[in-house]
């Protein structure tokens, strides 16, 4: 390297820093993008024409919360996402509203709604949705000026979320399950390219493409299977679609050491697992018999078996709803879940600790706002809402990338106040700028905020008319904000990252432990009932090594030392999920035709694995470990133990 190369190296902002800013390369929601703009330009318009043009502002702010609240494929799930927070969201305004003006009652009103706020969101994805909205809309209210009576904010702001909710209905009645279909479809494709990339360095990239894909698939069907219409024809039968899908992903770890070992497999694999998703999609029944090669090894076996089973499956008209069973289990009642969710809510650490930095933050923003003479602004509160929210990653990464969001939405909302005339110019304008919404959102997350920034502006500047004045404050507000985040809600809540990280991969080495002595230890127990709890027991590990992954994923965009310790430990993580695989493909093996291992072997490669998970628990910095882990080079549990032993020598003493 010259040393120009080195001078540039050492400029260059580190990528931990700009990993945020590199736009995601999705396609356009172009039905989201027309749904936007119509739900936020509608009550725009409809306020010019009665006169009251507030009005149609607090509409379209309802509106823009259900916006960006429809992230869910079913339309079931969408009726959940966008109607609960909005409830959640009029509660939110009228006790804003109620303290609007009242000093440190309002303060000390937004410190208590932002703690509970910080504590629903540790139930789930809608708990999440709707503490957001409880928070900002309690937020606006405290720091806008409300239309008299105090009931109308509320009701304005929740028929902008209805507004959203009957757009995205409209295509119910004619797509009913087409999102569920079109999932179990994607997630078949995604297994024809997992069988493709057998034998190659992308096999791992393709595997994970593989659990994020099952995971949203099963989410979206379980999710509508109650007891009312849980045994429905089209239901039950993509159920059973999606469930032989597990057979083909058992095989597939002994089909990619076989296809190291021999070379890549037949093309007819990945072609019938292709024209299977066609006929998942299209709900085509006629049945093929796939033109497979002659199998001669256990793996091969494995492969040709779970397809001709899915073949049959896929095709079958009308299976019987009676004998689908719920790989995953069935969801509790509704009441257990409530339950659940309370006790999580109140008595996880974690619930308390976001609570708690969230209403710090919130409690320091509105009285720096109440004390400082500056112009009053619901700004900063509003930023450190946006920052703080514990389940949108990193705090630091988000900081970050909100000014720098901020400042680039404030940029186009300066341009529209100065050249643009109040009115019915702001319906088009308007129109533009909403469906930049959902179009930027899923890029990331500052592309997302410089959408939002200039229509939060816009729709403020109805109710106060500020017009041009606006934007340096808030510019100001933003970076205040941030700052408060950074210091109060970052700096001073110390968060080892073992204790975020090391803890969830230690349970994953255990529990991957668990899963060996469950394939060949003595809980190894024949028949049906132990198979199908092989299976939970191995979609569940894939769950958690999923979300091991997204953990270190985002501890990878924090600064040092977080950053650079989950990036040492990123290879352990990949060699968990690689032991993982390794005892599936040597089950698979065993079970058509390979001899089964030794029990003393099995011992000794759980007893490892345990070890391992117990080092990792004690110290960041892991003691000396041995790798020698003899056992029968030519046995199935050759590959297993080599993955093991390299998992040991990569949690060494060098990576603390």
């Amino acid at each position: 390297m010259g040393r120009e190369e080195r001078e540039k190296g050492l400029l260059a902002p580190p990528a931990w820093l700009t990993a945020g800013l590199r736009p995601a390369p999705v396609p356009v929601p172009w039905a989201a993008v027309a749904r936007a703009s119509l739900a936020l330009t509608a009550p725009l318009a409809v306020g010019l024409a009665a006169g009251r043009p507030e009005y149609g502002a607090l509409v379209s702010m309802g509106a823009l919360s259900g916006v960006i609240g429809d992230t869910a494929d079913a339309y079931r799930m969408r009726v959940f996402n966008i109607a609960v927070p909005q409830l959640f969201g009029a509660l939110g305004v009228t006790l804003g509203t109620l303290v609007f003006g009242h000093g440190w009652i309002a303060v000390a009103t937004l410190t208590l709604v932002a703690l509970v706020s910080g504590m629903i969101s540790s139930i789930g994805a809608v708990a999440s949705a709707s503490g957001l909205l409880l928070l900002l809309n309690a937020v606006v209210g405290a720091g806008l000026p409300m239309p008299d009576p105090w009931w109308k904010a509320p009701l304005l702001l929740t028929a902008g979320g209805l507004v959203v909710l009957v757009l995205t209905l409209l295509g119910w009645p004619l797509r009913r399950a087409a999102p569920e279909r079109a999932a179990v479809a994607a997630t078949y494709r995604t297994v024809a390219e997992l069988y493709e990339a057998a034998g190659s360095e992308a096999y791992q990239e393709k595997r994970h493409a593989v659990t994020a894909s099952l995971n949203q698939s099963y989410d979206l069907i379980l999710a509508r299977r109650t007891r009312q219409h849980g045994r429905t024809s089209s239901l039950a039968r993509l159920l059973a679609q999606l469930n032989v899908l597990i057979p083909l992903l058992d095989a597939a770890p002994a089909a990619d050491l076989r296809a190291r070992l021999h070379g890549p497999l037949p093309p007819a694999v990945a072609a019938t697992v292709r024209d299977l998703a066609d006929a998942v999609e299209t709900g085509r029944t006629d049945h093929r018999e796939p033109e497979l090669p002659p199998s001669t090894r256990p793996a091969e076996k494995a492969v040709e078996q779970a397809l001709r089973h899915a073949v049959t499956v896929v095709h079958e008209a009308e299976p019987d709803p009676y004998d689908v069973d719920d790989r995953l289990g069935r969801p509790a009642a509704l009441t257990v879940r409530a339950r659940r969710a309370a006790r999580t809510m109140l008595l996880s650490e974690p619930s308390w600790r976001y609570g708690l930095r969230l209403a710090l933050c919130i409690g320091l923003a509105q009285a720096l706002v109440s004390l400082v003479a500056v112009p009053r602004s619901y700004w900063v509160a509003l930023t450190v809402t946006f920052v703080m929210k514990p389940d949108f990653g990193s705090v630091f990464s988000r900081a970050v990338l909100r000014a720098v969001g901020t400042c680039l939405g404030l940029v186009a909302a300066a341009l529209v106040l100065a050249e643009v005339p109040r009115g019915w110019w702001d319906v088009p304008v308007m129109a533009v700028l909403a469906g930049l919404i959902p179009a930027w959102s899923a890029k990331g997350y500052a592309f997302q905020t410089a959408a939002i920034t200039p229509v939060i502006l816009l729709l403020s500047d109805a109710l106060n008319q500020q017009g041009f004045d606006l934007v340096l404050p808030r510019l100001y507000d933003s970076l205040i904000g941030c700052a408060i985040a950074l210091v109060a809600g970052y700096l001073l809540w110390p968060e080892s990252w073992h204790s975020r990280i090391g803890d969830r991969l230690a349970d994953a080495v255990a529990d991957t432990a668990a899963y060996v002595d469950r394939a060949f230890g003595s809980g190894a127990a024949a028949g049906p009932g132990a198979d199908a709890g092989r299976l939970r027991a191995r979609r569940k590990l894939y769950r958690d090594l999923s979300a091991v992954r997204s953990e270190f994923q985002r501890a990878l965009t924090e600064p040092p030392p977080t950053g650079t310790r989950a990036a040492a430990w990123w290879p352990l993580a990949i060699a968990v999920e690689r032991i993982v695989d390794a005892t599936t493909a040597a089950r698979i093996r065993v079970a058509h035709g390979a001899p089964p291992p030794d029990p003393a072997e099995v011992a000794a490669v759980a007893r490892e694995l345990r070890e391992l998970a117990e080092g990792l628990r004690a110290s960041e910095t892991l003691v000396p470990v041995r790798t020698e882990l003899p056992g029968d080079e030519d046995g199935v549990l050759a590959p297993l133990r080599q993955e093991v032993r390299a998992a040991r020598a990569i949690a060494g003493p060098e990576l603390g």
